[in-house]
């Protein structure tokens, strides 16, 4: 199925999203997508159509933002700790993930049309050559986009984006590139796998779970949460209204908290600056030698 599809909603669901976007819409929506292998079991099938099943839902829920004018979405595809279900499983979760994205760059003129920009975010060293090959060109293609971003948490944990943003400071500063009064929040921030994004307004978990799973824990301090019973396979259009109409109830409240975090510097110190330039270059070289790999 493709990942950009044409609007699915009737009349009323248009007119009901159209009312919502007359008040305060999310610009970002990281969606925890739980509940596959659930409706699997409940399907009487293997996991893997449910997995399939999961992805037909992204390419339809990614509409639906489009629908609602959410620029900004991040969806959790693969934890690392996925690493260690079943090797029939794991090699299946790859494979498909490979067919997925090739899928999207057969597309890519589709992902032009609409301005979409991919970002895979994640240890892409764990990622196999031939998937991470795909990622890198899907990424290459759509860096110029600016009307909508997607990222693809792959091969994530958000404990071992932080371990890595730590090392990647240290040698830094062991480097002299920084000096440890460099170090701060925003400058912490840029150096996480999602230097590119801002931080999430909407996170959204199905399948009843009421836990995070070591998803963008950096990132959503003051994110309004919502969960559902759904399962992320029959995630529908009434769902996501739901989740946006609570969003609007505890926009004010949300706004309040924010008040109250502790202002961070308006820019990095020219060093800083320097610094996070440097990495970018490193990422896009790291990239070019991925897509270049088997």
């Amino acid at each position: 199925m493709s990942w950009i599809r044409e609007s699915t909603l009737n009349f009323f669901q248009m007119l009901v999203v159209k009312i919502l976007k007359s008040g305060h819409v999310p610009n970002h929506v990281a969606f925890i997508m739980d509940g596959n292998r659930r409706y699997a079991n409940k399907c009487n099938v293997n996991s893997l159509d449910g997995h399939t099943k999961g992805f037909d839902k992204l390419a339809e829920t990614l509409q639906w933002c489009l629908d609602f004018g959410i620029k900004e979405v991040t969806v959790y595809a693969f934890s690392i700790e996925n690493f260690r279900r079943s090797k029939e499983e794991v090699d299946g979760l790859i494979k498909l993930a490979e067919e997925k994205f090739q899928r999207l760059l057969d597309e890519r003129d589709k992902l032009m049309e609409h301005g979409v920009k991919v970002c895979i975010i994640g240890n892409i060293s764990m990622i196999p050559a031939n998937v991470r090959k795909l990622m890198a060109e899907a990424m290459r293609i759509t860096k110029n986009n600016n009307k909508a971003l997607l990222n693809v948490a792959f091969a994530y944990t958000s404990r071992d984006e932080i371990t890595q943003t730590v090392k990647t400071i240290v040698q830094g500063v062991n480097d002299n590139n920084i000096q440890p009064e460099d170090v701060d929040n925003e400058l912490f921030s840029k150096c996480l796998y999602t230097s590119e994004s801002s931080n999430p307004d909407l996170i959204i978990r199905t399948s009843g779970e009421v836990r995070f799973s070591d998803f963008l824990l950096w990132q959503i301090s003051h994110a309004c949460v919502y969960f559902t019973n759904t399962l992320w396979p029959e995630f529908n259009i009434w769902d996501l209204i739901a989740a946006v109409f609570h969003y609007q109830r505890s926009y004010t409240d949300l706004q309040v908290a924010q008040l109250y975090e502790h202002p961070q510097s308006l820019s990095c110190h020219s060093r800083a600056i320097a610094y996070i330039n440097m990495l970018d270059c490193e990422r896009q070289r790291m990239l070019e030698l991925a897509e270049k790999s088997c």
